[in-house]
């Protein structure tokens, strides 16, 4: 008995010693990381990425798009942290010389049905505090000569950044004030104690008064391996785009949006001019196969196994079948997709579909199958996980840092 607790002694002498962890380089954990750091710079404090790189899964795999805040519930986070990100992200842009363009963006509805949904949000806008402007046809077409509909919601504050090269930038920031970065770690183990936290990754061993855990896609199960139980989980579905030719890269001068159907709880198929450029089309939300499942025969079974066992699976499956089905059916035939965009932009073909990367949002659903619209965090004693960080989390990365900071000063 002496000999192993002499071993575990060793052990613990030898594991790194921090006393804060993230875990996750994507963005929210890359901002949580730097002003965890400009909050506490006498503390040494480590990210955990599993990846070589990076931004590597949602951050790095979204529209680009720094949103205003035209759809979510007034007073809701989701709200209050995409209004004051989108000016932050800008102002830190503008402050360091990365690229970004505000171009703004046209919610066009095509059909009176649509119109009246268009009335509806312009008034959620104004709640939201934003300044649109509704244009009929004939002002529509003056500034969208492709587009066709018959109006619009103009949202100028909306805008587009590269969210890579911004992660990036967050990262060097936090390394230059003295934090480490640790590539190709992932989190095998978690084991809360008294006074910290071990944590074991596929390298090393950590040992950490507090954990900060910005997982994405894998935050649910970092939750429960430290033992916390959680009332959703992580359905990963997957967004696919495709790419536009070069000779259509200025076939719209803003970012063209549908008006959405408030009964579906994603946005539907938009053009995005991209930073470099380039105009993309998408994406669609597909149920993945996998919470890395991003191509379209990918099957991780483990995961499919996991996701059926959930008790809130097949009551989501149940509440979005029609929409499912259909969604599931213009991934498989590109032609109904192309449908979605000739709704407003006719000019495009089924040849000006080009492949491109496609993506997988972590949607958290409850255990009676809703889905969880807003952001969550879930804490013990010596962690904080962010449980629930869906679109607009890359907008509001700063806030959300904000809040992870008070967050940890208040069980700090």
């Amino acid at each position: 008995q002496n000999t192993a607790q002499n071993i575990a002694g060793v052990r613990e002498f030898f594991m790194k010693q921090f006393d804060l962890a993230i875990i996750g380089g994507g963005i929210v954990g890359a901002a949580t990381a730097l002003q965890l750091l400009q909050a506490y710079p006498n503390k040494r404090i480590v990210l955990l990425e599993k990846e070589a790189e990076a931004a590597q899964h949602q951050t790095g795999r979204n529209s680009g798009v720094i949103h205003a805040g035209v759809y979510y519930q007034p007073g809701s986070l989701k709200a209050k942290y995409c209004r004051e990100g989108l000016q932050r992200t800008i102002r830190y842009c503008a402050a360091h010389q990365l690229p970004y363009l505000q171009c703004g963006k046209l919610i066009v509805a095509t059909n009176d049905i649509e119109a009246e949904r268009m009335q509806a949000l312009f008034t959620r806008c104004q709640e939201n505090q934003l300044s649109p402007q509704l244009l009929d046809a004939a002002q529509l077409r003056k500034r969208e000569p492709n587009v066709a509909g018959v109006g619009a919601i103009w949202v100028q504050d909306t805008g587009i950044v590269d969210y890579i090269q911004l992660t990036a930038h967050f990262l060097a920031q936090f390394t230059h004030l003295g934090g480490e970065v640790l590539y190709r770690h992932e989190v095998t183990g978690l084991t809360e104690q008294a006074a910290s936290i071990a944590i074991t990754t596929s390298q090393t061993r950590i040992q950490t008064e507090f954990l900060v855990n910005c997982g994405g896609l894998q935050s649910d199960r970092l939750a429960t391996m430290l033992g916390l139980t959680l009332d959703f989980e992580i359905i990963p579905f997957r967004g696919e785009y495709y790419l536009l030719p070069p000779h259509h890269n200025e076939v719209v001068n803003h970012l063209i949006y549908p008006v959405p159907d408030p009964a579906l709880p994603f946005l539907g198929v938009h053009l995005t001019r991209m930073i470099d450029g380039t105009v993309t089309v998408g994406p669609n939300a597909v149920l993945a196969l996998g919470r890395e499942a991003y191509g379209k025969t990918d099957i991780n079974f483990g995961d499919v196994a996991q996701m059926f066992a959930f008790s809130g699976m097949l009551p989501m499956l149940k509440n979005n079948l029609a929409s499912g089905v259909q969604e599931l059916k213009n991934s498989i035939f590109k032609r109904g997709y192309l449908k979605l965009v000739q709704k407003y932009c006719p000019s495009i073909q089924l040849a000006d579909l080009l492949p491109y990367r496609s993506g997988i949002r972590a949607q958290a659903v409850g255990k009676d199958g809703a889905l969880i619209h807003d952001f969550k965090f879930v804490h013990s004693a010596r962690s904080l996980h962010v449980g629930n960080a869906p679109s607009p989390a890359a907008t509001s990365a700063l806030p959300i840092a904000d809040a992870i900071v008070a967050q940890c000063q208040s069980l700090l």
